[in-house]
């Protein structure tokens, strides 16, 4: 009788934890995804369509490895020299996106790396022409109208293509052959500043940055315009004690207040400095205007919670994701970052991100910050280790998004959810009283698995993809340029997925 009287119980709180665990297996319902309005052309997200392009610059590369450089140093030498002159040409006139002149720069440039890099010769002279030109196709793009595709892709082909030429150059070679800081424009500013790591920062600068995670190589890759970097940071000094702040947002906390080194301490693979021209005339009216937003932007996050903004609404300021916080601030004092609207076109990419909390595919994407001409580029930081981390996350995201093109869906472990929602519930918890959870603020728990589904799925994809690498390096002397490296990542998902059904 007293086993049948514990054993009711036992039943009964199997039978509530059962119905509890079924209640919270039901799933949400799929986000529905927001279509571009049958008035606006669909957009096309920007392809090179180069591949024999660079097989020919790739076959060049392999002929000077194997028959020595001989006269190539008076070649490179005659080359970069024609190159600077169609430079200094460009820098006299005021072209319109489309000139051809952009087009011959940009061959001059990619014809002149493999020289440079098979050679090992005239590297800091060239890495130099390139940062030039990003200065000079900068300045003309002030006349532009950064929403069209002449202005952008013209842009893009010359500064993110002048930047993976010069990469391709630092991956080949030991890291003493390059400087680790690449010194961009001076650019005058009389906002308080400090000197950090022998860079002088100024209020109002604005950091941007790429994340070691494989989501943050996701926000870099997956726009239009495939870029570098991943997040966004704004600085703040105090102008009496000229420390330097860093006002960022993170997925986990949602906006705060960062100490140099607590900024540099979270895994940074490359991080750019980008400093508002001194020539805009609500700054030319009042100097002291990037320090201003800086400052509006370093009180609030001081004196408020402010969440993170997984659905990219960037022009909804009661939550901000990092763009934002740049933006949000300068747009308080008239200067509209982001000249150029970012967009996510890709019908692939949009249906993974919406499953990932994104709402608004017409936003700010970190990247596309630095194509911004009222920015000029200060200075900035790749090791040749984290560059070529870099290198394999984006190529192993762009093999993951040509599948979600393909219909591949971000699945996750349906069993695991009930346990997701409770851990959640205490994320909830924890993020009322201002602390983190395992769950950042504002993200599901169907979410959340989806996310750990990627990241999983992103190692499983890189951990066959660096043996590949490494073979091939062995094979043919030289590391995979990154159209061979995007073949070994294909090969890697195959072996992986396994034989198609």
């Amino acid at each position: 009788m007293r086993k049948s009287r514990l054993k009711k119980p036992i039943i009964v709180a199997f039978l509530i934890l059962a119905t509890i665990y079924l209640l919270l297996l039901i799933p949400e319902g799929e986000p529905p995804l927001p279509s571009q309005p049958t008035a606006v052309p669909q957009r096309q997200p920007f392809a090179w369509n180069q591949d024999a392009y660079w097989q020919a610059l790739e076959a060049k590369y392999q002929e000077l490895q194997r028959t020595g450089c001989g006269d190539a140093q008076h070649q490179l030498a005659a080359d970069l020299a024609a190159a600077g002159r169609l430079l200094a040409q460009i820098s006299q006139k005021e072209l319109a996106p489309e000139a051809s002149e952009f087009a011959d720069l940009e061959q001059k440039m990619f014809e002149a790396a493999p020289l440079v890099s098979s050679c090992n010769m005239r590297i800091t002279e060239y890495i130099r022409f390139v940062t030039d030109m990003r200065g000079v196709v900068k300045r003309q793009s002030r006349h532009w109208d950064m929403n069209t595709d002449e202005a952008r892709n013209t842009l893009y082909r010359l500064l993110y293509g002048g930047r993976t030429a010069i990469e391709e150059i630092m991956l080949q070679k030991p890291e003493e052959d390059y400087p680790v800081m690449i010194q961009g424009e001076e650019v005058a500013s009389q906002t308080p500043a400090t000197n950090v790591h022998n860079v002088l920062l100024h209020s109002g600068d604005i950091l941007v940055s790429r994340g070691g995670a494989s989501t943050s190589a996701l926000i870099a890759r997956g726009s239009d315009f495939p870029g570098n970097f991943s997040h966004i940071a704004f600085v703040y000094i105090d102008p009496r004690t000229h420390v330097a702040n860093i006002v960022e947002s993170h997925i986990e906390v949602g906006v705060v207040v960062s100490t140099v080194e607590q900024y540099l301490k979270d895994k940074k693979l490359r991080v750019m400095l980008l400093r508002p021209r001194p020539d805009l005339p609500p700054i030319v009216k009042d100097p002291m205007l990037p320090h201003k937003a800086a400052e509006a932007a370093y009180k609030r996050a001081s004196e408020e919670h402010v969440p993170y903004d997984f659905a990219m609404d960037y022009k909804d300021h009661s939550k901000l994701f990092c763009s934002e916080v740049a933006s949000s601030a300068y747009e308080q004092f008239g200067v509209h970052l982001w000249a150029g609207i970012s967009h996510l076109s890709s019908p692939g990419l949009r249906k993974w991100l919406s499953a990932l909390g994104v709402r608004h595919f017409t936003t700010q994407e970190p990247s596309d910050l630095e194509y911004d001409p009222q920015l000029a580029v200060v200075a900035e930081w790749r090791d040749q280790a984290t560059l070529r981390k870099d290198h394999f996350d984006n190529a192993v995201t762009e093999v993951m998004l040509e599948g979600a093109d393909k219909g591949e869906e971000l699945h996750y472990q349906w069993y695991l959810l009930p346990l997701a929602r409770v851990v959640k519930g205490y994320s909830m918890a924890k993020n009322y009283f201002g602390k983190a959870g395992p769950v950042p603020e504002g993200m599901s728990a169907t979410a959340a698995l989806r996310s750990k589904y990627y990241d999983c799925r992103h190692e499983a994809i890189m951990n066959r993809l660096l043996p590949k690498a490494d073979k091939f390096k062995a094979d043919h002397g030289y590391a995979p340029l990154y159209w061979e490296l995007m073949k070994l990542a294909r090969s890697a998902k195959e072996e992986l997925d396994g034989p198609p059904k």
